[in-house]
């Protein structure tokens, strides 16, 4: 079968399309065959060796897998030849592994698929898993939250939490640098899209909010971003900060926090590598992704679709930081 390795971490040039022997199930697996691989943020930082659980090299990069089971292992019950399931990383022993037309996991490790949702938009479902957690589990004990703002409001996770938020009828406003990414996420869930390169970002956020400013800021990126969210935020707000792109905070966030005493806020930084030991309750916040999806709530962005034989390309277009929704690889 064909499959994607980094041997010697670097760019999109490091990844190496490979011939390995078809993988067997034994007792208690299954084995998957892919119609669906996700493309994402972890995925680049395995490739150039910097990711903070990396797995061992040579490694197959990809989190995310969704495909057929077409091999049942002995003593498999929950499991038959032709379910439609999604596998993630999270579930699995390392990160990573699902760069590959087929994979062999254990049997308690996928998730079943219902119908509804296709194969290209089930390899989104983990990152409505993370807005899940980001959102409705990290609200700094505010239950009453109304309001969000998300940054980088076109990427894969940020289109999630808006279509999330407006679920749970909150405001939802976000940023975005280019006009074609703000109109792609007006289209995808958000109230309101800002230009975070104009003044005054938190006194736009405030006018859109009765001059209150918002319950929760959701940070991806860092550096001025971050501290842009924290003057945005409502008394007794929270901003979490789930990545830095961008690199560390412009500012130091705790002078930024008593400088702004009056407001009572709160910072938190976030990963879901915190549910890595926690399975009930990581794996219930990836049923609960599903169902939303399957019920029409939550729908995933238009892929980019490539195939498994051109992931560099796929990784290129991911640097670039210039796609919208997810990209997608097919075997």
């Amino acid at each position: 079968m064909q499959a994607v390795q980094v041997q010697t971490p670097g760019g999109p040039d490091a990844l190496q399309l490979v011939a390995l022997p078809e993988p067997q199930a034994g007792a208690g697996e299954v084995r998957v065959r892919a119609q669906a691989i996700g493309v994402g943020r972890p995925d680049a930082l395995i490739r150039n060796g910097t990711y903070k659980w990396m797995p061992p090299l040579p490694a197959i990069l990809g989190a995310e897998l969704a495909g057929l089971v077409d091999q049942v292992g002995h003593g498999v019950t929950q499991w038959a030849v032709g379910d439609r399931v999604l596998v993630s990383a999270r579930d699995l022993a390392q990160r990573g592994g699902c760069y590959v037309q087929s994979i062999v996991v254990p049997e308690a490790a996928p998730y079943r698929l219902p119908d509804a949702i296709a194969f290209t938009d089930a390899v989104s479902l983990p990152n409505l898993q993370l807005a899940q957690a980001l959102l409705l589990g990290l609200n700094g004990g505010r239950a009453d939250a109304r309001s969000v703002l998300i940054t980088g409001a076109s990427g894969g996770v940020a289109t999630m939490l808006a279509q999330l938020a407006r679920h749970h009828q909150m405001l939802t406003l976000g940023t975005a640098r280019t006009t074609d990414k703000r109109a792609f996420a007006m289209a995808n869930g958000f109230d309101a899209v800002l230009d975070p390169a104009e003044p005054n970002l938190p006194q736009r956020v405030k006018a859109l909010t009765e001059g209150v400013g918002v319950d929760l800021a959701l940070d991806p990126i860092g550096g001025q971003s971050l501290i842009d969210c924290l003057h945005s935020l409502a008394p007794l707000g929270t901003a979490v900060s789930y990545n830095i792109v961008a690199g560390p905070p412009a500012e130091d966030v705790f002078a930024t926090l008593r400088s702004l005493l009056g407001r009572s806020l709160a910072v938190r930084c976030f990963s879901m590598h915190t549910f890595d030991e926690d399975t009930q309750r990581r794996r219930a916040l990836m049923q609960g992704a599903i169902d939303l999806m399957a019920a029409g709530h939550v729908k995933a962005p238009t892929p980019t679709l490539l195939p498994l034989a051109e992931a560099r390309q796929a990784h290129v277009l991911l640097d670039s930081g210039m796609t919208t929704g997810k990209i997608v690889l097919q075997p």
